[in-house]
């Protein structure tokens, strides 16, 4: 069962879709733009290239429990 709820997540997700998990939070999709970084063990520049992430933002109540 656990297993569905992940794969519709995921599908969601894919879509572009936000989640909304009722007293716990919500997950969504962010885009992150390329950016200039430096590589730490050698301090030259190294373009890192245009991303997404899954971002999660829990729900008022379970901050407040926490």
């Amino acid at each position: 069962m656990l297993t569905q709820v992940v794969e519709m997540i995921t599908k969601s997700l894919k879509k572009g879709e936000k989640i909304r998990l009722s007293g716990l939070g919500i997950l969504q999709v962010r885009k992150r733009a390329a950016r200039m970084g430096r590589n730490p063990q050698t301090g030259e520049p190294v373009k890192i290239k245009a991303s997404k992430k899954i971002a999660f933002r829990p729900a008022k109540d379970l901050k407040e429990t926490i």
